[in-house]
């Protein structure tokens, strides 16, 4: 199986939230949801500023032509407002792996549902769309907040690449590795609905 036919564009909807493929025309709308907060500015991960908007959303369309990512928007449905961004990356379809990150939301609405919302579409299709045998997520060491989003999804944590990246200030990034294999899916998804369902 060719990775670029593996993963073709596909809207996701959920209750409060829509997974649109990403497209040239959504530049404005990212940067607008990521002045919300000014997430730019957190070192640990890498959220588009003004200065690399455009090559973010470039380079973001160059992994999704050699068929190695598929972008998406979030967008909000009650407003219709772009809040955030996510994309299934690093696919590996002769071993039907893929990894989810690049993922970021507007301040006003982190720690809501619609990472839980972003995260279930996502599953389902890697899971019950591409038979995905794994689905793996990375972030720093230092996101104390990633970390704990990721764990409270029901993934496991794999291990800790030491020095994995250069950042921009000099330093070195930690990357945790967690990953769902599909054995652990159906409880996963379970959980999950569970999460949005239970009463507030």
């Amino acid at each position: 199986m060719e990775s670029n036919t593996w993963l073709t564009d596909v809207q996701l909807d959920a209750k409060t939230i829509t997974l649109a493929p990403l497209t040239h025309s959504h530049v404005a709308p990212l940067l607008e949801a990521a002045s919300d907060g000014e997430l730019w500015n957190l070192w640990f991960t890498q959220v588009p500023s003004i200065d690399t908007i455009e090559d973010y959303v470039q380079e973001a369309l160059r992994q999704k032509d050699e068929g190695v990512a598929l972008p998406f928007v979030v967008i909000e449905k009650s407003t219709g407002t772009v809040i955030g961004s996510t994309r299934f990356c690093n696919a590996d379809a002769n071993n039907h792996r893929v990894e989810i990150g690049y993922t970021w939301y507007a301040k006003r609405v982190q720690k809501t549902a619609v990472n839980t919302e972003s995260k279930l579409l996502l599953l389902t299709h890697a899971f019950e769309k591409l038979n995905t045998i794994a689905v793996e997520f990375r972030t720093s060491w230092h996101n104390h907040g990633s970390r704990q989003a990721i764990a409270r999804l029901g993934a496991k944590q794999d291990g800790v690449l030491r020095n994995h990246q250069k950042l921009r200030n000099g330093g070195y990034r930690d990357t945790v590795v967690f990953s769902i294999i599909n054995s652990e899916w159906c409880a996963v998804k379970a959980h999950l609905h569970f999460q949005l369902n239970k009463p507030r």
